[in-house]
Formats: structure tokens, sequence, C-alpha cells
């Protein structure tokens, strides 16, 4: 009993000896850790704008890049350097570099950019924008990899509103976006040019012509005509009025166009009659006087004498053909002497002398022409007018 008692005794104080010395392996190792990590350095890591706080044995600042996975690109920002010894307590920002595209009118070039926004980027790379300038995307906009900022340098364009001439900032825009930024509207009959859609460019004209219609009515007088009637009561080669003559009077309505507040045309839509016109008459005496014994030659043709009611017209018109009814053309022979007749009264082909106009070919005929009356060409309108309507003396020829 005795040696088994022994022997017990020895194993237990074996088996004692090597959990002590196991647990001063395991407490000397911990601490050894507790020391190992009682060294690292405490560093906040700002990675693009995000904090983050690590423990570091790294010495310097792109060994604790390495430590945490990150790769530093060639263009991106690390503050401190790379170089910068690690010390407690330090902070370490890294700002990653985005590739993006800058076009300043037709110029386009590709940089590597730190900024976090398009008003920052153009600041770094010293681009002035302009009060006018246009910048897309908008200058808050953040940057991100293959962004496109696109900067429209603003220029004066001529602007004429009406009439009204003034200055204005644009960019490289359509005459439309243009009236739109200066609040400038169109009413359905106005005009621009050049149009809407073309291209402002540096040095451009944009003529805005408001154009509007409006009616206008004139009142015209009407000529009277004279009419002259025998009387043998009178001695031949006097005259006597019997009844004096009026003018009557028209209302004349027409549509004007009016262009920047200027009349560029106008028609006549419609004639409205205010008053008839009453003829003059006037006695002609025809007594001869027997005691007259001297005679003066006279001037005037021989031949078939009355009196008819004449008008005047004109080739030179709108839609007129200028061809007479007999096929004479007036506008080739602008001086011709020519009336138009009725052909029961006045055969066509005939020479006529006509009072006040001088000798005459009846060449033409009218809807209006019947009986006694008689229409004398004119090469122009004014002339046609200054003639108006009157009583006249002819004689035919032959």
């Amino acid at each position: 009993m005795t040696h088994l008692k022994t022997v017990m005794t020895r194993m237990f104080s074996g088996k004692w000896l090597l959990v002590s010395i196991a647990g001063l392996i395991v407490f000397g190792a911990a601490v050894s850790v507790g020391a190992y990590e009682m060294t690292k350095n405490s560093v906040t890591l700002s990675i693009n704008g995000k904090e983050k706080q690590v423990e570091t044995h790294a010495e310097t600042v792109k060994g604790i890049f390495k430590e945490n996975g990150i790769d530093i690109g060639s263009h991106d920002k690390v503050d401190p350097g790379l170089d910068t010894k690690v010390k407690n307590q330090m902070k370490v920002t890294w700002t990653q570099a985005h590739q993006v595209t800058v076009k300043i009118g037709k110029e386009e070039k590709k940089v590597w950019t730190t900024a976090s926004t398009v008003n920052e980027l153009l600041d770094q790379e010293q681009i002035e924008v302009g009060k006018h300038d246009q910048v897309t995307p908008k200058l808050e906009t953040d940057i991100s990899d293959g962004l496109e900022v696109k900067l429209d340098k603003a220029f004066q364009v001529q602007l004429n509103d009406g009439g009204k001439e003034k200055k204005v900032w644009a960019t490289s825009i359509t005459v439309a976006d243009l009236l739109k930024q200066n609040k400038i509207q169109l009413s359905e009959m106005d005009r621009v040019e050049p149009g809407k859609d073309a291209l402002v460019k540096k040095g451009s004209q944009v003529k805005v012509i408001r154009v509007e219609k409006v009616t206008d009515v004139v009142e015209e007088k009407v000529d009277y005509a004279v009419v002259k009637r025998k009387d043998s009561s009178l001695d031949k080669g006097k005259e006597k009025v019997v009844s004096n003559g009026q003018e009557g009077k028209v209302k004349k309505h027409y549509e004007v166009v009016m262009e920047n507040g200027k009349e560029v045309s106008r028609e006549l839509v419609k004639t409205e009659k205010v008053s008839d016109s009453k003829d003059k008459i006037v006695a002609v005496g025809t007594r001869v006087n027997t005691k007259t014994v001297s005679r003066k030659k006279s001037s005037e043709p021989a031949g078939r004498e009355f009196y008819v009611s004449s008008t005047a017209y004109t080739a030179f018109c709108t839609g007129c053909s200028g061809v007479t009814t007999t096929g004479y053309n007036l506008k080739a022979n602008p001086n011709a002497k020519v009336i138009a007749v009725d052909p029961s009264v006045i055969p066509l082909g005939s020479k006529v002398w006509v009072e006040g106009y001088g000798y005459a070919t009846a060449l033409d005929t009218g809807g209006a022409i019947n009986g006694n009356k008689i229409d004398v060409f004119f090469s122009s309108k004014s002339a046609a007018r200054s003639w108006g309507r009157k009583t006249v003396r002819i004689k035919i020829i032959n």
C-alpha cells in the first residue's frame, strides 16, 4: 500500500507540473500578444469622404493602404503623402480620381480629377465660367467616372423685336430657344428671320417682324359726267350751263398689312356707295348767225360728229392681258391711241377724233361699252384716273 501511494503521488505531481508549464506558456504568449497589440498606432482613415478607425503597425501611409488591401491609383490624392511616417492618432485622407471629358466649344479633352463636383473640377482646371455661360451638367453635380462636362461660352447677339434693337447674351442655341429665354412671344402672323430652327452664332442678327392686318376705310369722290345738248336758241359756238354737276361719294374698304407699324400692302376688299354723282348739263348753241360774213378755217377734221360718255382704262394692271378684241397688243404699243367702242355705233377699225384725246383707232370693245359710250386707252393707271368720266365730242373720220 505504501508503494502504491508513492507511485500515485509521483504521477499527480508530474501532471500538475505539466499543466503549470503549459499555463505559463499560454500566459506568456497572451502577454506578448497584448504587448504587440498595444504597440499599434490608431489612425483615422478617410476614404472618399467616409471615415473609419484602423490599428496599424505600418511604418508609412503606403503601408496602411497595403494592410487594408487598397490599391492607390497614380492620379489619386493621398494626404499626407504615401511616404509619410505613421503616427498615433494621425488622419489619412484618400480621394479616388475619376476620368471625365471636358468639352469647351469644339475642343474636347479627357482629364483625371479628384474634384467632388463639376464646379470644383472647373476650378482645378482653371476654366473660367462667365455669368451667361452654360454648363452641362449643373455646377453642383457630383463627379463620376465617364462624366461629360460641356461648357458653352456665351456671346452677344443683336435682337430686333418689332423695330426695337437690343443686345442679348446667348450660347449656340436655336432662334426658338433664344426667343424663349428672352420671353418673346410670337403671334400667328409674326415671323422671325432667320427661321426658328436656325442655330444662333456669334455675330448673328435675329429679327422679329410684327405683322398685323387692319381695315382702312377711305371716302373718295366720284367725278360727274358733262352732258352737252344741242340748243337752237343759242348761237353756234356758245354754251350755257343748264344744271351744275355734283360729285358722288364712295367708301372704299382696304385690307392693309402692317409690318413693324409700317404699311407694306393694301388690297381693296369692298366698295360702298355713299351718294350718286349728278351729270352737268351744258346747252350747246346751233343757231347760225347770218350776219357773220367771215369764216375761220376749222382745225377740226370733217366727219360724222356726236357726243358720247367716255371713261378710261389701261392694260397695265393685275390680270390684264393687254390684247384688244381685234388682237392688238397694247402692252407692246403703250403709246398707241386706241378706244373701245360699241361696234353697232362705231365700227371696229374706224379712225376717230376724240375731243381732248386726239386721233384714235377703234380696236377694242367692252362689256360695259354699249351705245354712245367709249373707253379711251392710257398706258398708266394715273393717266386713266385723271381722265375720269366725262362727255366728249367725237368725229368718225372713216
